[in-house]
């Protein structure tokens, strides 16, 4: 076995003991997941990544260490809008909150299988195709100041939730009861899905749409294979345990959509800059990616939301749920 095939076994196998130790050991019974409990484990994933990148510094090199910190901050970053729409989710499939952490635990398991093959594909096609990374860069620019624009992100991930319970409801027996945390149970003789797996399919579906977003602004920092998926897989890892300890504050830092807008905005543009042979060194992307996330974070905190926003976003959201939510009600 050569020395980058064990890298990524190695790396693989890591984070198949670490999730394994996570929902076999932490959270073999199902319950609701308390802020200390989900600061522990923010922190105990945001150390790993760090040492994992400390690791890249040491065996390959400062300049792809740099990269991958700067996709991994990125990444994590862009992360926050996904805590947004899972929050919508789960209130509007009334998910119970001692389950929410098995539906992340498997949905962070497809979003590995759908990164590797979009961040693989990708790096293929860019390092064949040089041309696609000006494609790449004007999308993001076009996402980043649509995203800058958008007034209502609620209502946007309603229609996908609705579009992916209606088709999963179509082509897969749906049981009409739920069963606790299972995914599936036998109901009249019949193999079936239980609604939380509908809100799995869900989490899945969105955590797709979120990857045409940030997959190119990864391929925009780092072109090497190894350093683009290790960061986003880092990156998600995290993301489960941030969810429940930013889920109550999500509303406070309301400039943090602005702050990714122009993020989005910035790598797009730095993509695009590649054309006249422009780069900017990694370390200041870094820190100018670092302080428009300080800076929106700031600016929510000493001119914060108004109240009213948030309570009827929720409020307005009620009426039309009606029987579809009852249906997936677990």
């Amino acid at each position: 076995m050569n020395t980058q095939v064990a890298i990524w076994v190695g790396f693989h196998v890591f984070v198949v003991a670490m999730l394994a130790i996570d929902l076999g050991v932490f959270h073999r019974k199902d319950h609701a997941v308390t802020p200390k409990e989900a600061g522990i484990w923010t922190g105990v994933w945001i150390a790993l990544s760090l040492i994992f990148c400390a690791g890249i510094g040491a065996f390959m090199g400062h300049e792809l260490a740099l990269q991958w910190l700067t996709a991994y901050v990125v990444e994590y970053a862009l992360s926050v809008d996904n805590l947004f729409v899972f929050l919508v989710v789960f209130s509007y499939f009334r998910v119970a909150l001692e389950y929410q952490h098995r539906v992340l635990f498997w949905g962070i398991i497809g979003a590995f299988i759908m990164r590797a093959v979009l961040i693989i594909t990708g790096t293929a096609l860019v390092s064949r195709f040089h041309w696609l990374m000006y494609l790449f860069g004007a999308f993001l620019l076009f996402t980043g100041l649509k995203m800058l624009l958008s007034k209502e992100e609620a209502e946007a991930a309603d229609p996908e939730q609705r579009a992916v319970v209606k088709l999963a409801r179509r082509v897969l027996p749906v049981a009409r009861q739920g069963s606790g945390s299972h995914f599936f149970l036998r109901e009249d003789g019949r193999l079936k899905v239980t609604p939380l797996f509908l809100v799995l399919l869900v989490v899945e579906a969105t955590d797709l749409l979120f990857a045409l977003d940030s997959i190119p602004a990864v391929l925009g920092i780092t072109q090497h294979a190894f350093i683009a998926y290790t960061s986003n897989v880092c990156a998600i890892l995290g993301l489960r345990s941030l969810f429940f300890l930013v889920s109550k504050l999500m509303s406070t830092f309301h400039f943090l959509k602005v702050g990714l807008s122009i993020i989005l905005c910035f790598v797009g543009l730095k993509m695009l800059a590649t054309y006249f042979d422009f780069h900017l060194h990694e370390g200041l992307s870094l820190g100018i990616i670092g302080l428009i996330l300080t800076g929106s974070i700031v600016a929510s905190i000493i001119w914060p939301q108004a109240p009213e926003a948030g309570s009827e976003g929720e409020g307005a959201k009620a009426p039309e749920q009606g029987k579809d939510q009852e249906r997936v009600k677990s």
